[in-house]
Order: structure tokens, then C-alpha cells, then sequence
């Protein structure tokens, strides 16, 4: 049964890796990248910023923390050394015929993602905090997108990505968990109730200018775009 699910998952991750072109390197290469969503985590600080006091702020933003240590972390550190899985582009059975981009390969083990997990666990939490259609719709595919281009660079199979996402919405919604339950714990503590206390959200209604935070994504990804086009000429 588990060497039916590789040879599965093995033939489902040479067919996606090997539909590719010197522009979708260049735009995977760089949507896959983590440093280039810095503008993106800056707008979500400010939205934080524009719906709550400075308190407020550094709370959700060390949840923020928790949320990404703790997925990274369980697959890196707990899951991967348990089950010693190699990334397709370091398998020998394929590692020939993998499509890799300039050159990375990644590390030695691939399941689960810690792409995956990190993604979605950030995504699961967006949803969770600001409960916006809108903006769970783009973190969401922002998610699936970064899982793909994973994929398209050739250093995971699908099954690491599945089961790093799985771990990513756990550690969402346990970190969720634990921020209201902090919160409940601190609104007994003072004598109101979090959604209440003016004092400790600016607008304790429902959260504002979260526009922004998609309209920072979607410029951040053109960019991508047109600096492709602009890299393979």
C-alpha cells in the first residue's frame, strides 16, 4: 500500500515538474522565495496597527510567531528526522530527471513541507482572526500557489505538501486556540470582555483596511511578473 502511494505520488510530481519554461522559472523561482513577502507581512503588521492598541499589536504579532515556529518546527524538526523521506531532487530513483531551478535542490528531506505548513498555518490564522471572505480567499491560494511552485522547482513530492498543509492548519488553529484563550484569561482578569474593551481594540467590531493587505499581495506578485519577462531577456 505505501509503495503504491509513492510510486502514485512520484508519477503525480514528475508529471507537474516537468511542464515548465524559462518564464515560470523565473516566476516560481521567485514566488517560492520567503524574503520577497516581506512587503506582504509589513501590511498585515499595519493593518494589526490601524485595528489595535500597541499592545494589542505585539500580542497578536508574538502569535504570529508561535504560529510559524510551531509548524516550521514540527515538520523540521520532529517530523522530518522520524520519517527520513528524500526530496525528489535528492531521490535517487528520480533525482536524473527532475526539473530543478538554478540549481537548488534543498536539503537532504522534504516531508512533510515546511513551506506547506508555514503557508497555511498563516493562512488558517488570517481566516481565523479577521474572518474576511476576501482575504481568506487570497491567503488561501496564495497557499496553493507556493505549494505548486514547490512542486515546479523540484524539491517536493505532492504527498509532502499534503501533509504540510495538514500540520499548517493545525498549528493555525491550535495557535488560534491559544490566543483567545489568552485573551478570555485577560478580559476575566479586567473585568470586561475582550470584544467589548474599547481599550484594547480600535474598531472591536470587525477589522478594517484589510484591502490593503491583498492589495499589497497582488502588487508584490505583478512585480514578479513583469521582473520575470524582464530576468530571461
Amino acid at each position: 500500500m505505501l509503495e503504491s502511494l509513492q510510486a502514485l505520488d512520484r508519477t503525480v510530481f514528475l508529471a507537474l515538474n516537468g511542464m515548465h519554461t524559462p518564464y515560470w522559472d523565473s516566476f516560481m523561482y521567485i514566488f517560492t522565495s520567503k524574503l520577497v513577502w516581506i512587503p506582504l507581512y509589513v501590511s498585515i503588521l499595519y493593518v494589526l496597527y490601524k485595528n489595535m492598541n500597541i499592545r494589542m499589536v505585539i500580542f497578536t504579532t508574538l502569535m504570529f510567531a508561535l504560529l510559524v515556529a510551531l509548524a516550521d518546527q514540527t515538520c523540521s524538526s520532529i517530523l522530518r528526522p522520524i520519517f527520513e523521506r528524500p526530496r525528489p531532487s535528492r531521490d535517487p530513483a528520480i533525482a536524473d530527471i527532475v526539473h530543478i531551478v538554478n540549481g537548488k535542490r534543498g536539503g537532504k528531506f522534504g516531508f512533510p513541507s515546511c513551506h506547506a505548513a508555514n503557508t497555511f498555518a498563516l493562512a488558517c490564522f488570517m481566516m481565523l482572526l479577521f474572518k474576511n471572505r476576501a482575504l481568506t480567499t487570497f491567503f488561501m491560494l496564495w497557499a496553493i500557489v507556493t505549494c505548486y511552485t514547490r512542486i515546479y522547482v523540484g524539491v517536493h513530492y505532492p504527498g509532502d505538501l499534503l501533509f504540510g498543509t495538514l500540520v499548517g492548519f493545525a498549528a493555525g488553529a491550535v495557535t488560534y486556540g491559544i490566543y483567545r484563550f489568552c485573551l478570555r484569561i485577560d478580559g476575566i482578569a479586567n473585568g470586561v470582555r475582550f470584544h467589548q474593551d474599547r481599550k484594547l481594540v480600535k474598531h472591536p467590531s470587525h477589522m478594517q483596511y484589510t484591502s490593503i493587505i491583498i492589495y499589497t499581495g497582488l502588487l508584490t506578485i505583478t512585480i514578479f511578473a513583469v521582473y520575470s519577462i524582464w530576468w530571461r531577456t
